[in-house]
């Protein structure tokens, strides 16, 4: 049974769902309206960060990051989460299927607090547990 489906509950925001809402798209968007309860982890908006600091247009991605992050509940990382972190990646060497770091970090907030991952990324089907919501 795969995990990206269409699931009700609180979400998780990936970097990849950011850029799509920045990005104007209708399927996120949509989404984002029905779904009151969203959550930042403070991975993505370091993700978000870099990324500003690295475009074309570093002050006017900076003022919309801020003015996202400002309406959204920020997660951060704490000792539960780096239990999970540890958990999740000693499980995925088990099965020689590594993600990226911050993915691992993304997915152990998730688990901590109970909440669906919004992504567009398949390798979060990797973390046992783990719901996945792709928009």
């Amino acid at each position: 049974m795969s995990r990206w489906i269409r699931v009700s509950g609180s979400y998780l925001l990936d970097t990849n769902i950011v850029i799509a809402l920045f990005n104007e798209d209708p399927a996120v968007r949509t989404q984002l309206e029905d779904n009151p309860e969203i959550y930042l982890p403070s991975v993505v908006l370091g993700e978000l960060r870099f990324g500003a600091g690295q475009s074309a247009r570093p002050d006017a991605n900076e003022a919309r990051i801020d003015s996202f992050s400002a309406a959204c509940t920020i997660v951060v990382v704490d000792a539960e989460t780096a239990k999970q972190y540890g958990r999740i990646k000693g499980a995925l060497r088990e099965k020689g299927r590594p993600i990226p770091d911050n993915d691992i970090w993304i997915g152990a907030i998730a688990l901590q607090h109970g909440l669906v991952v919004a992504s567009r990324d398949r390798h979060f089907e990797e973390i046992e547990n783990l719901r996945v919501a792709a928009w």
